[in-house]
């Protein structure tokens, strides 16, 4: 008799991606020769991680692979690090080595929420570094991609915003979502199936958290109006944005080359010719290129800079993020930094 069928779903999830880490590892001249790949999970131990580390750890032990794991303590609660300790206990009763739980200090720049996953982002990649990990697995499911996708909606912000989560995303594809195609009920009943200790986060029942009320309130809204398809529906939804805004993304790195002119400024009537999607990415690309933070760059600003081609009426240069100002300055757009 085989495993609980949602036992084996994670399990084929983390299967697949172990061996796309090692098909990588064994073709990047870097790493072939660097002995055996070692991949962590992170770990909050919720369901969702909790299923994750115990697949992880199930399927390692068949590969050519070291498995380990990393739990970050936000210190945001009371005993936050004793819970900490606890979740690499767990880890390590599942035969993951090395763990460690790390503590960091979460600021308040862009709010809680934001503030907390750029502190644990920061701490999954200095894990990676010390150990010398290979990927680093995450736990988000179908579900967390929905609920991605209508935040990204809501800020209005554009179709990569409705892109969500990547299967890989970070520096050299160090992270890896496995079970983004798997719903959070199948991940939950793999916990139950293998008796393993789960902790709920009370975060994530909070309501003055976004994502939270998202989660409990508007999502069970909207599939109480339009049925329960609708989880899949926004994921698939996100898969197709992506693929749309990889094509568009290309097409404008292309594009940039033809809308310089001899000495490589941009000239405002070419830029004018390309369709606006790609003429904003265009747009987007340089002013980055000129020193402004990506991450401090909204759709807000290009717009106003796109203005400068489409509907020019003799304004001022427009000020952005890093001290990067755009002006047009016959018939070229010149952008520098101040």
């Amino acid at each position: 008799m085989g495993p609980h069928p949602a036992v084996a779903a994670i399990r084929l999830a983390v299967r697949r991606v172990l061996h796309d880490v090692l098909t990588e590892h064994q073709t990047d001249p870097a790493t072939a020769d660097d002995g055996t790949p070692l991949v962590l999970v992170a770990c909050s131990g919720g369901a969702d991680s909790m299923a994750l580390a115990s697949a992880l750890a199930f399927e390692a032990r068949k590969l050519p692979v070291r498995a380990g794991g990393i739990t970050v303590d936000h210190g945001l609660q009371h005993g936050s690090d004793t819970r900490a300790r606890e979740v690499a206990g767990r880890m390590t009763a599942l035969g993951l080595t090395p763990v460690e739980a790390v503590a960091v200090t979460v600021g308040r720049e862009g709010g809680p929420e934001a503030a907390a996953r750029d502190a644990r982002y920061a701490a999954l990649d200095a894990a990676a570094e010390r150990h010398g990990a290979t990927a680093i697995l995450l736990g988000h499911t179908r579900d967390d991609q929905a609920e991605t996708v209508l935040l990204g909606l809501a800020r209005g912000s554009g179709i990569r915003s409705l892109s969500g989560m990547a299967a890989v995303s970070g520096s050299a594809g160090r992270y890896r979502r496995p079970f983004l195609r798997l719903d959070r009920q199948t991940v939950r009943k793999a916990c139950v199936a293998q008796e393993l200790a789960v902790w709920d986060d009370p975060h994530n029942s909070d309501p003055a958290y976004t994502r939270s009320r998202l989660r409990h309130e508007g999502l069970p809204a909207l599939e109480k109006a339009l049925g329960k398809g609708v989880v899949e529906a926004l994921a698939r939804t996100a898969q197709l944005s992506r693929d749309d805004a990889d094509a568009l993304d290309t097409w404008a790195a292309d594009a940039e080359t033809s809308v310089r002119d001899e000495a490589g400024a941009l000239e405002c009537a070419k830029l004018h010719g390309l369709p606006p999607a790609v003429r904003r990415r265009v747009l987007r690309r340089a002013v980055i290129a000129e020193g402004a933070p990506a991450g401090s760059l909204f759709a807000r600003h290009i717009e106003e800079v796109d203005r400068l081609i489409t509907g020019w009426r003799g304004q001022g240069a427009i000020n952005l993020p890093g001290r990067v100002e755009a002006r047009r300055q016959g018939g070229r757009l010149v952008i520098r930094q101040g």
